[in-house]
């Protein structure tokens, strides 16, 4: 039976710290699944809901982007994708008296996961600039105030940001809206996480996405798996890698904490994840330093040349090299001198670790590397990842079965947003087809990504802040500038289905728009629709909502930005631009379909190839052809400066993460199964060696503060110190407790990504 939402905001009075996991998933993560979905969703709603998950016919998963595999399991769903559903499907409902009785001042001081449990959003509200409590407002008055507020501004004086969920229909409207407009400015959630991906993997690459499939997983000999933690983030991913495992594949895992999910996985599709001992994942775990990840691959590198002088022609796929790449004579001169000194400081592990991993690499004909935000979120990040690539390019590991590159996503439709064009820097081809479809000219000048939209509002530049989906708030780092820096625009809009921080942290006037679900029908003009999104691995499909909408006051995003495109360019302009019928877009999708198959390359007969049950592959000229297009036609190996990141004494390197009971910036609940964490966030793991050395004890409560060279003190107050077996001289905590210890102007070189995991910090005791 579903349950209402919690009244009280729970505090950490009742945090308990247990033993870590060694395993993931198995009979506990089915009972969670079901718990949760019948709190939210009540027992018939979670059965018919459920089954409709990551189906032909059904609707794709709102949690993350992994992807579906060809032969489908009934229950198609991991235990955070139930609870993405079942947040989004819930039977609880935040109207015009919840906003009547809880003004914006109030809600701002409430956390995140109270104010998520809240419920679904069903009418729109504004918030005028002398009020703090929202009102409602019907659609034809809040469209009427967003479009003025536009036209009261110069175009780039506006924000549009995007979240990963939003469809590719609505994508493609969106940034058409915005171009439209007049500017370029599109953050979106990207630029957070994988934008360090998308930066390398062009420049070496010439494509910035992923270049294997699920079945180049179960053909690989060698998968590592760097700076990610499947079980929680990807939980999917596990099934994939147990298939890979029972194939013949290694898996080594790289990462500053031993996670549960790559030691031992109990697949609950199957009676031995139920009542046997499931699958031992990992076959080697390296535990390397925070940020070290760049030096590794430069050992790797130095290895694999040494091992080719001692037996030429052996170990390097010269003929590969020779006719695909560029640069490789720099590279060479430039890794042979690599430090192991420094490696070891870099990377905190020994040269024989090191070694051994060197010699299972040149055992194995395929290898995949996969990594997530371990990677991306660093000043180096950019580097790192071009010498991954490095790495790879010395076998021939890219272009061929069981080999390539595997950034793993995060939001389900993230890539598939930055496909459609909501990228603040387009290239110019993009931006040619849309004018040639579309007849107007798009500005052509770069936009804003999100933390420098951040400084343009916090600097008095932007008037107006439009978000489809997400939490920008919570999601960005620095929170008290972003937080002043969104108080100082005049309108802030929130598309969204759910209440969050960023409905109470707002500009001096303020809109919630609130939209239709991934699981709801979707009903228009032209009948039922569906939308379609892209996975981490370019696979193109549809999804289709089968729930009634949690209010019949809901739109679709699609419907949302049709009506404010209308409203802010007006009728009189019709005769200019009699390419756009705005509504008619909106009536029916597959009109939006066949101008994205004009505009996006690979998307020819969009129509016809999406409504097949697995959808369709976008082409990948690395991976489908060893086609490379870059600046010099070919592979390109780069040379990267090794730095090794000193932390001053009594210090510690700080990375952020999700708990088991989150995804991105939604809170499920209290809990972090696999690291032994019950009723509370505010913990900090901290290696129990390091412990001894700084005087601090398991139990104790301490303030993080963050040490950076502006001198500004950043604190995150009062965090229970959790013993755990982290990297030496790391540390760990929850995002986006933890947010407030970035610096808004420590980003990632190249792409601008905050370095959210490498935060140098020190405690203070505080009394409990």
């Amino acid at each position: 039976m579903a349950t209402p939402a919690p009244r009280q905001d729970p505090s950490d009075e009742d945090l308990s710290v247990s033993s870590r996991k060694t395993w993931a998933a198995g009979a506990p993560a089915v009972a969670e699944s079901l718990r949760v979905a019948e709190r939210q969703m009540g027992t018939r709603r979670t059965a018919l809901t459920l089954l409709r998950v990551n189906q032909p016919g059904g609707f794709d998963c709102p949690g993350c982007a992994w992807p579906e595999p060809g032969e489908r399991s009934h229950f198609e769903f991991c235990e955070n994708g139930a609870k993405a559903v079942a947040e989004e499907a819930t039977l609880r409902r935040v109207g015009p008296g919840f906003f009547a009785e809880h003004p914006a001042g109030e809600l701002a001081a409430k956390s995140d996961y109270w104010l998520g449990q809240q419920g679904r959003l069903t009418e729109p509200m504004y918030k005028a600039p002398d009020a703090d409590h929202y009102r409602p407002v019907g659609w034809p008055e809040a469209i009427r105030i967003a479009a003025e507020a536009l036209r009261s501004c110069e175009p780039d004086e506006a924000v549009f940001y995007t979240s990963g969920r939003t469809s590719n229909e609505a994508a493609f409207l969106y940034q058409l809206m915005v171009r439209r407009y007049g500017t370029n400015n599109l953050p979106d959630c990207s630029n957070m996480c994988h934008e360090s991906s998308g930066s390398a993997l062009t420049e070496t690459l010439g494509v910035g996405k992923g270049s294997v499939s699920l079945d180049d997983l179960y053909q690989a000999d060698l998968i590592v798996v760097l700076g990610q933690n499947p079980g929680t983030n990807h939980p999917r991913m596990l099934t994939a890698l147990e298939k890979a495992k029972r194939a013949g594949a290694s898996i080594v895992a790289v990462n500053p904490l031993p996670e549960a999910g790559l030691i031992r996985f109990k697949n609950p599709q199957h009676a031995r994840g139920l009542i046997g001992s499931g699958t031992a994942l990992a076959d080697d775990f390296l535990q390397i330093r925070v940020n070290g990840d760049l030096a590794l691959f430069r050992a790797l590198g130095r290895l694999l040349l040494e091992a080719e002088d001692g037996a030429p022609g052996t170990v390097l796929d010269r003929a590969f090299i020779d006719e695909y790449t560029h640069g490789f004579s720099a590279y060479e001169k430039d890794v042979r001198q690599t430090s192991w000194d420094e490696v070891r400081d870099a990377t905190g592990l020994s040269r024989e670790r090191i070694e051994s991993l060197a010699e299972r690499v040149i055992a194995s004909k395929r290898v995949i590397v996969c990594w997530a935000m371990g990677l991306t979120q660093h000043r180096n990040s950019v580097p790192t990842i071009r010498e991954l690539v490095n790495f790879l390019l010395l076998r021939g590991n890219v272009g061929r079965p069981g080999a390539g590159v595997c950034p793993v996503r995060g939001h389900s439709n993230v890539q598939g947003d930055r496909t459609m064009g909501i990228y603040e820097k387009p290239p110019a081809r993009f931006l040619d087809a849309l004018a040639a479809e579309f007849g107007f000219e798009p500005p052509r000048e770069p936009g804003y990504d999100t933390v420098d939209a951040i400084r343009a509002m916090r600097d008095g530049k932007v008037s107006v802040f439009f978000a489809v989906g997400g939490n920008f708030v919570t999601a960005t780092p620095d929170s008290a500038v972003t937080e002043a820096a969104m108080r100082r625009c005049a309108l802030t809009v929130h598309v969204s289905t759910k209440l969050n921080r960023s409905h109470a942290v707002t500009g001096q006037a303020a809109l919630i728009l609130p939209c239709l679900g991934r699981t709801e029908r979707d009903v228009q003009g032209g009948g039922e629709q569906f939308v379609t999104v892209e996975d981490s691995m370019s696979m193109v499909h549809a999804s289709r909502g089968r729930l009634a909408p949690a209010s019949p006051q809901l739109k679709s995003e699609v419907a949302i930005i049709a009506a404010l495109a209308r409203e802010l360019f007006g009728p009189s302009l019709d005769d200019d631009y009699e390419g756009i019928d705005w509504e008619g877009l909106a009536a029916d999708y597959d009109r939006i379909r066949d101008r994205i198959a004009r505009v996006v390359p690979g998307f020819a007969d969009f129509n016809a190839r999406v409504r097949t049950p697995d959808g369709f592959r976008l082409p990948h000229g690395p991976r489908d052809s060893r086609t490379f297009p870059t600046a010099t036609g070919k592979a390109n190996f780069t040379v990267n400066e090794l730095e090794v990141l000193r932390v001053p004494d009594g210090h510690l390197l700080l990375q952020t993460v999700r708990s088991h009971d989150q995804y991105n910036t939604t809170i499920y609940g209290l809990d972090d199964r696999y690291r032994g964490i019950k009723q509370g966030r505010r913990v900090v793991f901290v290696n129990p060696d390091d412990l001894a050395v700084l005087g601090f004890a398991d139990g104790d409560h301490v303030d993080l503060v963050s040490v950076w060279r502006d001198g500004v003190e950043r604190r995150a107050e009062r965090f229970r110190v959790v013993s755990y077996p982290t990297a030496r001289g790391c540390a760990a905590a929850y995002f986006p407790e933890t947010n407030v210890l970035v610096p808004l102007d420590s980003t990632a070189q190249v792409s601008n990504t905050p370095t959210s995991k490498s935060i140098v910090v020190r405690l203070e005791r505080v009394e409990k």
